[in-house]
């Protein structure tokens, strides 16, 4: 009964630190002037839930590495208001504010705004770089909701890029 329990245990810890990194693919385009569109392949990876990570741009003769960020913006304390009229004295009273005293920082700190921006710098070995550009479909989820948006060498060439959302 004992192993039965640590392995049921070890199974939940292991999906535990497997839900802490997610992962995704996406396809494009080159669109180079004068040229038939080619393939493209991306991949990236995340530790915080798809908004922010690694990415890969696979072109069809050389690939591109670099970091993606969402770009976020903290929400204002007023959208926070309702939550505290139903108690006495707001909740700084409670214990999560440390006592009866005012909180050390502003409140909207732990809230954040998921603009549906995503922007990456990758670069080739050769040190060419990758500028891009995404909107996202569902924002709160990260990359992890899919996107679609445009990448531009540094030759000015267009990448066409599509995330499917998980």
């Amino acid at each position: 009964m004992k192993t039965t329990r640590l392995a049921a245990f070890c199974l939940m810890v292991m999906a535990a630190l497997a839900g802490c990194t997610s992962t995704g693919l996406g396809g494009g385009q080159l669109l180079a002037p004068g040229a038939p569109e080619q393939p493209v392949g991306f991949s990236w990876t995340s530790t915080d839930g798809g908004m922010s990570g690694s990415m890969t741009a696979a072109l069809p003769t050389v690939s591109y590495q670099g970091r993606f960020f969402q770009i976020t913006q903290q929400t204002r304390g007023e959208v926070l208001m309702p939550l505290w009229t139903h108690w006495n004295r707001g909740w700084y009273d409670w214990p999560y504010w440390s006592g009866p005293v005012s909180p050390p920082y502003p409140a909207t700190q732990f809230i954040t705004y998921y603009s549906g921006k995503v922007v990456a710098t990758l670069e080739s070995p050769d040190k060419q770089r990758m500028r891009c550009r995404f909107h996202l479909v569902e924002p709160s989820r990260g990359m992890s909701g899919g996107g679609e948006g445009q990448c531009q060498l540094s030759d000015g060439v267009v990448v066409r890029a599509v995330f499917p959302g998980r």
